[in-house]
């Protein structure tokens, strides 16, 4: 075995790989670029080692093993971990590369060649073409529409394009042809007919260099948003046990065409109805998703992976593979729902990851989460006696985790692991896209929400020891005592509060005039000044309040009813969390504008980067007229192209972007006035 292995990744996989490295007693050996200084993932190892030229820098890694002493690299997945050439270099430089064979990476990582290969080896595969031999547009009209284009170097969902019509296959190749290339640094492409509504199923290869193969069960990916994964448990609620050998089989024969060494994952498309399934990829690497195929064998994929790399035979036959239970991963991403799931970053000013279950991280309270990198931030995995148990754990998991000063997609998951399908297993690749109007929150800020933010407001003003009783903001005065106002922007608006008494001791707040009531905190009355407003709905009342801090939490009584909520503060902003779910509360001064940053105005004419991203192509001039919805720019990040369109109609009157400018969310990309306006 190794004594010292470099890991050439970053983030959470490149923590989880020095886990079982030191568990084994290894000494792990951390790579960094200059965007993960102080990461998470270069703290923990034994040794880190800058990398200027960052995770795609050969030279560097090369560099970092020979100074550090190491044997072996782990490439994880993403970044090198599929990349032949990187492989021969290793062994150029004497270095083990813990996956598969050159031979066998170039095999299956193309695309058009894998096809032909499993084919040969009798695995059925789904009809297309392919570059170089076949003309795309032919083969899109011989195999019919709906057609799926993708990368052919390509992996994890990048660069695949759904065509439903001849009409959009040209602008579809183009965005295919382009994501490849930035991407993966191979514009050529394959095309294949799409199979609706089918079941994404994959199976777990083990293979060592004494030719012994073996499968670890299957994986279910259907949960997908934009053939990106989200969701995946282990075993799929749909195969039964003669399927799940038959698949297997395929799968093993799959790994055997090519001389496979090391884990791989056969991925095929299955018709849910039939269960008739067909060969769709090979990842000859690590799978993201590959907890959950721990968790129900029990075996350590990454010490397998170096126990065969090392030489070493598998440990175990066909026959002695065993499936307990049931597990189920949620991926946690750096993405806002309720914008479309954009992107989204900034720093983490607070962290709550759950207790119970496995987690695979690579955050770090204080961490910044930036654009240059995958927006997954962490794993939540949970394992049960069956599947109702797992997806049961996996929710209450996710109800504890907070992720403040980043929007997360926590409470879209929790939506989605509730879905009655779910729920059922009848799970399909377009299940998520079907239903993702009530999947995703588009409710008010809840009223208890507001009333917290403005208690820790409050709180605030509140001195340790005060030396005058004037400094205490109790409200006091001869009378009836006195109301403090706090205005909170939120995405509905601007939301007004008010707060008498101390929190730590006992308040009373003026919940806003119309809205959700708090459930549990009965009213103690009328609004202060009586009033009714035309139109605002039926006045609300005051609700009896109190505060309390519990670490970093909040204990927030309003009525009878306490809640914990995570908190942390931003300049005037307060983020609170609760339940999955996190809300960002800025106060509102007056004379703020109305479209502060986030507020997401758009009849003004001003076009805003809807994410921190780069600015990849601009598509129109200053002087230009256009036409509301007509695209104005191509924003990127985290290898995702986004289409920015024109608010209005009229003329570009500004355009300060230009492409290769890296730009913030809700900077001012453009400015687009009607015509006629000065």
């Amino acid at each position: 075995m190794f004594d010292t292995v470099l890991v050439a990744n970053r983030g959470e996989i490149a923590l989880r790989i020095t886990r079982t490295l030191r568990r084994l007693g290894i000494r792990s050996v951390a790579v960094y670029s200059d965007a993960d200084a102080g990461a998470r993932h270069a703290r923990e190892a034994d040794v880190a080692v800058r990398l200027p030229g960052g995770y795609l820098d050969v030279d560097g890694i090369l560099a970092a093993a020979a100074a550090t002493g190491a044997r072996a690299v782990h490439p994880g997945y993403g970044f090198l971990a599929e990349n032949p050439a990187f492989a021969r270099r290793c062994a150029e430089a004497g270095l083990v590369f813990v996956g598969p064979p050159p031979g066998a990476v170039e095999a299956m990582g193309d695309k058009i060649r894998a096809k032909a290969t499993v084919a040969a080896a009798g695995v059925p595969v789904v009809p297309g073409g392919a570059e170089p031999g076949d003309d795309l547009v032919e083969a899109a009209r011989r195999v019919g529409f709906p057609a799926l284009i993708k990368p052919s170097a390509g992996g994890g969902g990048k660069g695949m394009v759904l065509v439903r019509s001849a009409a959009e296959l040209p602008d579809a190749l183009e965005s295919a042809r382009r994501t490849a290339a930035a991407a993966f640094g191979d514009a050529t492409l394959l095309i294949e007919r799409f199979v609706e509504n089918p079941r994404h199923i994959e199976i777990q290869v083990l293979a060592d260099a004494h030719g012994n193969v073996i499968h670890l069960g299957e994986r279910e990916c259907s949960l997908q948003r934009r053939h990106q994964k989200i969701v995946e448990e282990a075993p799929s609620p749909l195969l039964d046990a003669a399927t799940r050998a038959g698949m297997g089989a395929a799968a093993v024969e799959a790994a055997r065409s090519v001389g496979y060494v090391g884990a791989g994952t056969v991925e095929f498309i299955v018709q849910g109805s039939t269960a008739d399934y067909y060969f769709m990829e090979m990842n000859t690497r690590l799978q993201v998703e590959h907890p959950v195929t721990e968790l129900v064998t029990g075996l350590d994929l990454v010490e397998l992976q170096l126990r065969v790399a090392a030489g070493e035979p598998l440990p175990l036959t066909q026959d002695e593979v065993r499936l307990d239970g049931h597990a189920v991963e949620a991926r946690v991403y750096a993405e806002d729902p309720s914008r479309g799931f954009l992107p989204t970053g900034g720093r983490v000013l607070a962290l709550r990851e759950p207790a119970g279950v496995r987690v695979d991280s690579g955050l770090l309270a204080g961490g910044t989460v930036g654009s240059d990198y995958d927006p997954m931030l962490s794993k939540i995995i949970a394992w049960g006696p069956d599947r109702a148990s797992a997806l049961r754990r996996l929710d209450g998991a996710l109800a504890a985790t907070a992720v403040l000063g980043v929007p997360t997609n926590v409470a879209f998951l929790r939506a989605l692991l509730n879905h009655p399908d779910v729920l059922a297993g009848a799970l399909d690749t377009g299940l998520v896209e079907r239903h993702l109007d009530e999947l995703v929150a588009h409710g008010p800020v809840p009223a208890d929400v507001l009333a917290a933010a403005a208690l820790a407001l409050h709180q605030e003003h509140v001195p340790a020891a005060p030396a005058d009783p004037w400094d205490v903001p109790d409200g006091w005065r001869l009378g009836e005592a006195a109301w403090t106002v706090y205005r909170l922007d939120t995405r509905d608006g601007v939301a007004e509060l008010r707060v008498r008494g101390l929190p730590a001791s006992g308040a009373e707040v003026r919940l806003p005039e119309t809205g959700p009531p708090v459930s549990g905190a009965p009213e103690t009355g009328p609004p202060a000044d009586g009033a009714r407003h035309p139109g605002a709905g039926a006045p609300r009342g005051i609700v009896r309040a109190r505060l309390a801090a519990e670490g970093d939490d909040l204990l927030v009584t309003l009525g009878e009813t306490t809640r914990r909520y995570a908190a942390a503060r931003d300049g005037d902003t307060v983020w609170l969390a609760r339940d999955g779910h996190a809300w960002a509360l800025t106060r509102h001064h007056l004379g703020d504008p109305a479209d502060r940053a986030g507020a997401g105005a758009l009849a003004d004419g001003v076009v805003r980067s809807p994410m921190p991203g780069t600015v990849l192509v601009v598509k129109a001039a200053a002087g230009d007229r256009v036409a509301e919805g007509q695209p104005l720019l191509i924003v990127e990040a985290m290898k995702m192209e986004h289409v920015v369109t024109a608010p209005i109609e009229g003329v570009i009157a500004e355009l300060p972007a230009r492409a290769g400018q890296a730009v913030a969310m809700d900077a001012v990309l453009a400015v687009v006035r009607r015509e006629g306006e000065a």
